[in-house]
């Protein structure tokens, strides 16, 4: 039977049923981000959760209330990476055929993953709105029961139960910090809280680049935003889901939008402090925490998920460290006579920056006399150090042009 509100008793059963195939994911104490925002923070650490992403208890609890016949016709779903390995490993568990649309472009590992949990992957479009259409014409075309990704409220009562499992653990938060893309995640967390506990309140974490439930609780109706710009793919939402805006509408508090720079920002946090690899959606609720507006608290920031492939892990671990001047490239004209190498590197090691790569070019002027390339990235503390051994070369007569585009992978 179709769930037509979402109700406590819905969500203890949920719980219940869940809790019999996640792995458990405690709160971790940051005492760096605690210290950072000025409040109690615990991370609800949903990258370490089977398949690395919360997506498989909600996939789970859609599955356990399906009928026999619906089980019998398989599921099929559309997604570009953690829904689609939670409704595959969640139809796995429960001995159920499921055919999972991605979009062409998805990375090959996260496709490799979803057939490894038995899935039958079809790839069709160039982005998730067109997987999703193409999901709807196979589930006509052959019978299959649909799981959305999250405008459902039986996905959404599944992924509340991280709210049961935060204030069992931690009765006293007042702040729960939630990742937001088409709102199952949020709907579920959200509303359990509050009916657990309606002083709690609820700050949704959003793209600035996506950010379509701020615009739609500023409109008070559902809106799809024209594009999308944001690296947090697992979030890059037009449109919040028409089923659960209600629920959004009265249970969240605030709307939060982060920036692109933040999350890269937020990555190295969360690396060099917790030793955690966190995909750019799940670090939306990181990087709020610098945008909290009072002290004192205890906050629970939810961690939606870790499926960050290595490409894409080495592009943000270089822009952040470049955004933090940690590491920069530098251009010098050296006068052209034996010993100018030595001497700039020299100068470098000094004052303490380390040579990540050189490039020494004799043919960067046809005047050779004018002087010779050399080309550095280099590696400094920060932005007081970098610029110490900057000034250092150019104390020593060197002429120094930062680069604005070359790093360590480059």
């Amino acid at each position: 039977m179709e769930m037509q509100e979402l109700t406590m008793e819905y969500f203890e059963e949920a719980s219940e049923v869940v809790s019999k195939v996640t792995q458990e994911t405690k709160l971790i104490y940051s005492e760096y981000f605690s210290e950072v925002s000025g409040n109690k923070v615990y991370l609800k650490p949903e990258n370490m959760q089977r398949t690395g992403a919360y997506k498989v208890r909600g996939a789970y609890y859609k599955i356990s209330r399906l009928s026999e016949e619906e089980r019998a016709h398989g599921l099929v779903t559309a997604s570009a990476g953690n829904h689609a390995q939670g409704v595959a490993y969640a139809a796995k568990l429960a001995g159920v055929k499921a055919t999972v649309v991605m979009p062409v472009q998805t990375p090959l590992i996260k496709v490799n993953r979803t057939k490894s949990l038995g899935a039958e992957v079809v790839l069709y479009g160039d982005v998730f709105d067109e997987a999703l259409a193409h999901a709807f014409e196979l589930a006509k075309e052959h019978s299959y029961t649909f799981v959305h990704p999250f405008n459902d409220l039986e996905v959404a009562t599944g992924q509340g139960s991280i709210a049961m499992e935060i204030i069992k653990e931690l009765p006293t938060v007042d702040y729960i910090l939630v990742p937001v893309g088409g709102g199952g995640l949020c709907t579920g967390i959200s509303t359990l809280a509050k009916l657990l506990n309606p002083k709690i309140r609820i700050l949704a974490v959003e793209p600035a680049g996506a950010a379509c439930l701020k615009q739609s609780l500023e409109a008070g109706e559902v809106v799809t935003v024209p594009e999308i710009n944001t690296i947090a793919d697992g979030t890059a939402v037009k449109t919040p889901g028409d089923l659960l805006f209600p629920y959004l509408q009265k249970n969240v508090d605030e709307v939060i939008t982060i920036d692109d720079s933040e999350l890269v920002a937020a990555f190295l946090d969360v690396v060099e402090n917790h030793k955690m690899i966190v995909e750019n959606s799940g670090l939306l609720t990181v990087a709020a925490l610098k945008h909290l507006s009072f002290r004192g608290k205890k906050v629970v920031s939810v961690i939606s998920g870790g499926n960050m492939d290595v490409l894409t892990m080495a592009t943000v671990v270089q822009s952040g460290l470049m955004e933090r001047d940690r590491v920069c490239s530098v251009s010098i004209m050296l006068p052209d006579k034996p010993g100018q190498l030595a001497k700039a590197t020299e100068i470098i090691a000094r004052l303490q920056g380390n040579v990540i790569k050189t490039e020494h070019n004799l043919f960067a002027n046809v005047n050779r006399s004018a002087g010779v390339e050399l080309k550095i990235t280099l590696e400094a503390f920060g932005t007081e150090h970098k610029n110490h051994i900057l000034q250092g070369l150019r104390d020593a007569g060197f002429k120094v042009v930062l680069s604005k585009t070359s790093g360590m992978f480059q």
